[in-house]
C-alpha cells in the first residue's frame, strides 16, 4: 500500500528537504530581509498561512496520464524567498513525464512507489539514465533536460521532487517547441523533416 511505502521512505524525504533547505543561500531565489514574506493588506497572520492543503486527496483521483501537483511560489506564496518548492508526480502504467528542465532550480527526486526510468542530458549531450525502485533518490542538475518514464505497464508509480527554488522555472520541451507558435517551416528544417510531419505531430499532441 502507498501508506506503508510513504512511512518507510519518510526519513529519505526528510533528508531531501534538509539538503535542499540547507542550499537556500545559494539557490536562485533572492535573499529576503525578514524571516518570511507576509501577504499584502494583512496586519496579522496565523499558522494557516504556512499550511498548504491542495494535495489532500490527490492519490484517490483516477489518472490517465502523468500528473504533477505543485507547491511553488505561485500556489503557496509563503515560499517566496525560501529557496524551496515541492512537486508530487503520479505516473499511471506506461506514462511519461516528457523532457523538460528547470531553469532556476536543482531537483532531488524520491521515488515512493513503483519503478521509473529517469534520465538527463548534460551540455555535452551525454545521457545519464537510471532505473529507480521505491526508496531511490536521483539528482537532476539545474537547467538540464530530464525526463521520467514508468516502464511498468501494470503498476503506477509515485514520486516527490524537492526543488531548490520557490519558482523553479519549468519548461516542457514538447510544449515549448510545438505549441509556442514557432514557424512550422523552421521546425521542419530544424528536425530535418517536412511541414506535413510537423503538422501531424501538432495534431497528435492536441488529441493526446
Amino acid at each position: 500500500m502507498f501508506t506503508n511505502i510513504t512511512k518507510s521512505s519518510l526519513f529519505l524525504l526528510i533528508s531531501i528537504f534538509t539538503i535542499v533547505i540547507s542550499r537556500t543561500t545559494i539557490a536562485s531565489d533572492p535573499d529576503i530581509l525578514s524571516d518570511f514574506t507576509s501577504p499584502e493588506n494583512k496586519s496579522s497572520i496565523d499558522a494557516n498561512y504556512f499550511t498548504y492543503t491542495a494535495m489532500r486527496g490527490i492519490f484517490q483521483k483516477p489518472l490517465d496520464k502523468c500528473t504533477t501537483t505543485k507547491a511553488t511560489k505561485a500556489e503557496f506564496p509563503v515560499l517566496n524567498g525560501q529557496g524551496v518548492s515541492l512537486a508530487v508526480l503520479q505516473f499511471p502504467p506506461g506514462s511519461v513525464n516528457p523532457p523538460h528542465y528547470h531553469s532556476r532550480a536543482t531537483g532531488l527526486f524520491l521515488l515512493l512507489e513503483g519503478v521509473l526510468e529517469v534520465g538527463f542530458v548534460d551540455t555535452k549531450d551525454v545521457l545519464y539514465t537510471q532505473r529507480l525502485q521505491a526508496g531511490d533518490i536521483f539528482l537532476f542538475p539545474k537547467g538540464l533536460q530530464h525526463y521520467q518514464y514508468n516502464f511498468d505497464y501494470k503498476r503506477k508509480a509515485v514520486g516527490v521532487a524537492a526543488l531548490g527554488g520557490a519558482s523553479p522555472g519549468t519548461v516542457t520541451l514538447p510544449s515549448s517547441i510545438f505549441s509556442s507558435g514557432i514557424s512550422e517551416l523552421v521546425l521542419a528544417k530544424s528536425f530535418k523533416t517536412d511541414v506535413k510531419t510537423i503538422k501531424k505531430i501538432k495534431i497528435a499532441r492536441k488529441q493526446s
